[in-house]
């Protein structure tokens, strides 16, 4: 179970890391299922052309396996509330990054959608419709020059007052980016770096980035939403946290 501390920095900081979420040896599994996919060669690197390649999702048993783990249940228990979110069948789009040189092309700071609406179009409200939480599943060990997701710690917290004024239909994604981008750029970044089995949740509203692979070894992250079975209760974390 996360503690009150780390329940208290995913409230100030946003996001938290459950370490060893999901056993190494499903990791290895997933990873094995991922290599074959990307038509790219582990043991030689002169397959990987491209800075990112985008998989589709994956639902086999031990992407459903990682993905179900009681420690990460306990940790969306505590943080959105038991009942409160719909589990995880799967694991959704995977950018695989490799150190390769040039301009991957998806790398700007952003906050992540939450529904679509009358149009199509990509939303976000005040209240999180659509997504409880981000999550990111580390299928490879990231280090520092491994492409970490780029964390703005607190940004989370910029988000609200860009949205509040916009009630239950919100603002459309891109949008609520341009405000939000500059109105967190104040924040400490955080880098997403750890083992194969850690995954950090996250706060629906965090301001984060990809970043060029400046490393050896390509890293494997999934980034599922957490969807949520209804409105956000205002006495879970998540929620208190957006209006921190």
């Amino acid at each position: 179970m996360l503690s009150d501390a780390e329940i208290d920095r995913f409230v100030t900081e946003g996001f938290v890391k459950v370490e060893g979420a999901f056993p190494a040896e499903v990791g290895q599994r997933c990873l094995d299922e991922l290599w074959a996919a990307t038509g790219c060669a582990r043991d030689d690197p002169a397959t990987w052309t491209e800075p990112v390649i985008r998989l589709g999702g994956f639902g086999t048993p031990p992407f459903v396996a990682a993905a179900g783990t009681g420690p990460l249940h306990e940790a969306f228990d505590q943080l959105v509330g038991a009942g409160a979110w719909e589990p995880l069948g799967g694991l959704g789009t995977f950018p695989v990054r490799f150190p390769v040189e040039g301009d991957p092309g998806d790398d700007g700071w952003h906050v992540e959608a939450g529904y679509s609406g009358e149009q199509g179009e990509y939303r976000v409200n005040a209240r999180s419709r659509g997504r409880a939480l981000l999550l990111l599943f580390l299928f490879s060990d990231v280090g520092p020059d491994d492409a970490p997701t780029r964390i703005r710690a607190g940004s989370h917290r910029d988000v609200p007052p860009l949205l509040s004024p916009h009630g239950e239909a919100g603002r459309e994604w891109m949008d609520l980016c341009r405000d939000a981008v500059p109105a967190s750029a104040h924040r400490p970044i955080a880098f997403a770096t750890g083992s194969l089995g850690d995954v950090y949740v996250c706060h629906p509203f965090l301001v984060h980035a990809a970043q060029r692979h400046r490393g050896r070894v390509p890293r494997f992250v999934a980034q599922p939403p957490l969807l949520p079975r209804g409105p956000l209760s205002p006495d879970r974390p998540v929620v208190r946290a957006m209006a921190a």
